[in-house]
């Protein structure tokens, strides 16, 4: 729960101290799909999932992964084409058989170590440079209530999402 810092101040001569109350071994994962349609305003589905979950898991599952896509297939009422990274859990035998049962749904692998290829990376970024930035999370439910927050602001900024995806030099509409 250490704060991201972008800018600080303090008298010269004195180094500034940004407090933290305590380490906590507490996280908060969150999966995030940047959705584009062309003539369609940009969308941002995500879930963010606390480590206190009942099998003990700290990370998001590939049935997760599934249940998102799912959701968001649901939403957006149409085939989805995905382009994601090596996450283990996106190559897990499960979601593999998940992706070839069902005709719409199309998955790219993005190459290895490609994150200036990943829209959803200049999501963090932008989240990290905007609500979290220089702040101290009381307890790890203020963290989530913020991060959930920030997410839901950006849900509405397509504009946002749009600079995110031109931003990696893959083009909207379909080849």
């Amino acid at each position: 729960m250490t704060p991201p810092t972008t800018r600080t101040w303090s008298r010269r001569g004195h180094t500034p101290i940004v407090r933290v109350r305590g380490r906590s071994r507490r996280r908060l994962s969150i999966a995030a799909l940047t959705c584009y349609k062309p003539g369609r305003s940009s969308r941002l589905i995500y879930r963010p999932r606390p480590d206190t979950r009942p099998d003990g898991r700290k990370s998001f599952a590939w049935t997760d992964y599934r249940d998102l896509i799912q959701a968001a297939h649901h939403q957006l009422d149409g085939p989805i084409v995905l382009v994601w990274d090596n996450l283990n859990t996106h190559l897990a035998a499960g979601m593999r058989r998940y992706i070839t049962e069902h005709d719409w749904l199309t998955v790219y692998q993005l190459p290895s170590y490609a994150p200036d290829l990943n829209p959803v990376e200049g999501i963090w970024s932008v989240l990290r440079r905007t609500i979290l930035a220089n702040r101290a999370f009381a307890d790890p439910e203020d963290l989530i209530t913020t991060v959930r927050q920030g997410l839901r602001r950006l849900q509405y900024r397509s504009d946002i999402l749009d600079g995110c995806l031109a931003g990696t030099g893959l083009i909207r509409t379909p080849p």
